[in-house]
């Protein structure tokens, strides 16, 4: 059984919400399981149950497994230790699962990326890699000898990611951890990354068979909302660097928000189906002449 899972609370239900209505406006049928990021996530359960998105059904193991992760660096080493969660993908029902960040927005029935793993254990479709190693290793892993440049040429970005399941067990987690807590100076952990350094390392340790889309000898599209080149068509974006549509878009490291990058077509699929708000602008309060302020603060 194929599926999709996503991580969400309720701070982020209008970006979860534009995710599931960008996935049901091409895929109906799809199952979708939410990871809770937190406690507080009843409301946004509520709502996306409106696109057949069911809760991870024990919400016992994910806190477990999370705190036994984050046990292992101790409690204060990570920025965001919650990301952990979504490792529970590996635990669930799907025998072939996509993971979305909610600060995406796809264009196309997404699951059918999943076809790949027919010859593949793991796949990602990002250029994460066309940035070197920052924000995911040192280069203490090179000259240390843990990873060839190569293999630092398979580094993807944790928001979008699928894999067959069993490839890894509880057990299997927690020994990476503990090799990843022995050598923190392998990571870069610079920019308040929490999971995509260990990710990464557990990928590329413990997965022979990886497929990045992008690096296909025809060329994939990007993904990133900091690429500038993308140019909207309808409802979704093309890249002309390959001229292609993109598979989907990802906001990382931006705060979706008017004068965010492709606010538009992030609130296109927010408001599909539905009458968009109006903005509301608070009306500028008038200043009182420069004179007048002066001779207030003389007569007070």
């Amino acid at each position: 059984m194929r599926g999709i899972y996503i991580t969400a609370n309720d701070r982020v239900i209008d970006q979860a919400i534009a995710l599931l209505k960008s996935i049901r406006a091409y895929d109906t049928e799809t199952p979708v399981i939410l990871i809770p990021y937190d406690d507080s996530y009843q409301a946004v359960a509520a709502a996306l149950s409106a696109y057949s998105v069911t809760l991870y059904a024990d919400l016992k193991f994910i806190e477990r497994l999370s705190c036994r992760l984050q046990q292992t660096f101790g409690e204060q080493f990570f920025a965001r230790p919650n990301q952990f969660r979504k490792q529970a993908c590996w635990f669930g029902p799907f025998d072939q699962f996509l993971y979305l960040d909610t600060d995406i927005v796809v264009f196309e029935p997404i699951i059918q990326t999943l076809d790949y793993l027919a010859d593949y254990d793991f796949i990602c479709a990002d250029y994460q890699h066309a940035g070197g190693i920052s924000n995911v290793f040192s280069p203490e892993v090179i000259s240390s000898g843990v990873f060839s440049e190569a293999d630092c040429q398979e580094i993807f970005n944790c928001g979008f990611w699928g894999a067959n399941k069993g490839l890894i067990s509880e057990a299997d987690l927690y020994q990476v951890f503990r090799e990843c807590a022995a050598h923190p100076e392998y990571f870069d952990f610079s920019q308040k990354t929490s999971d995509q350094p260990i990710i990464n390392y557990m990928v590329l340790k413990r997965i022979a068979k990886r497929l990045n889309l992008v690096r296909r000898p025809e060329g994939a599209p990007g993904s990133w909302a900091g690429s500038p080149q993308f140019r909207r068509e309808g409802d979704i974006l093309v890249d002309p660097t390959h001229n292609q549509p993109l598979q989907y878009l990802h906001w990382a490291g931006f705060r979706i928000q008017p004068g965010c990058p492709y606010w538009e077509i992030w609130e296109h699929y927010r408001y599909l189906g539905e009458e968009k708000p109006v903005a509301v602008i608070p009306a500028a309060v008038p200043q009182k002449p420069i004179w007048q302020r002066a001779l207030a603060k003389l007569t007070r």
